[in-house]
């Protein structure tokens, strides 16, 4: 993975933490977005782990180059801050997620485990607060995502409501009885019927249709 922040002492923190866990390794840092764009091309890694504010290219225009680049890493973004108006922009971008800087050493491990290996920071509190906080209110916005679920079959939706709560697909299936394979392939079919690259993305849509009422 490669960490990408213009504190030198917190990428050094987030080396020290990341790299005690044997199976994550860190292949580079980056102080700035263009040179954590530069460094995602050198190093192919799994996973990004960004910052949002740094100075020059920030994060979130670093995290848009990143995940439309050939072989693009799961982008994370790092916050001070669980209300960062640029974190919503960011999972627009094409991010998966997002962790707060005091998340504790063993949440951070599990968090980038649950990243590589395809799944989105759509589970935490904070992260369902903050995509609804951003995803509502506009109601363009409102009337596209309205538009968009109507390619969405009635499972699909019940499908889209359980991913906007930050349920995994085995959750899922207890929920609404289904197998954790027939999930995936709902989840598959619902992201390829929204255009969306991933299930934060999904959620950001179900929010703004107001699908969790």
């Amino acid at each position: 993975m490669l960490i990408a922040d213009d504190e030198a002492l917190v990428r050094a923190g987030l080396r020290r933490i990341l790299e005690s866990a044997p199976a994550l390794t860190v292949v580079g840092e980056a102080a700035d977005g263009a040179d954590a764009v530069r460094a995602a091309a050198r190093y192919r890694p799994d996973v990004l782990l960004m910052d949002v504010r740094m100075p020059g290219m920030d994060g979130l225009a670093a995290a848009a180059r990143a995940a439309a680049a050939p072989g693009a890493p799961k982008v994370v973004m790092l916050t001070t801050f669980d209300l960062d108006e640029y974190v919503h922009d960011a999972l627009r971008a094409g991010a998966v997620g997002f962790l707060l800087k005091d998340t504790p050493p063993r949440d951070l491990i599990a968090a980038v485990h649950t990243v590589a290996a395809g799944g989105a920071m759509l589970a935490p509190t904070v992260t369902r607060r903050l995509i609804r906080h951003y995803a509502t209110g506009v109601p363009a916005r409102t009337e596209q995502a309205r538009d968009r679920l109507t390619a969405l079959t009635d499972r699909e939706k019940e499908v889209l409501r359980a991913v906007a709560r930050g349920l995994s697909n085995a959750e899922t299936g207890r929920a609404l009885f289904m197998s954790e394979a027939t999930v995936k392939a709902h989840v598959s079919r619902t992201l390829a019927k929204l255009g969306v690259a991933n299930r934060v993305q999904a959620a950001i849509v179900a929010y703004e249709a107001g699908l969790l009422g």
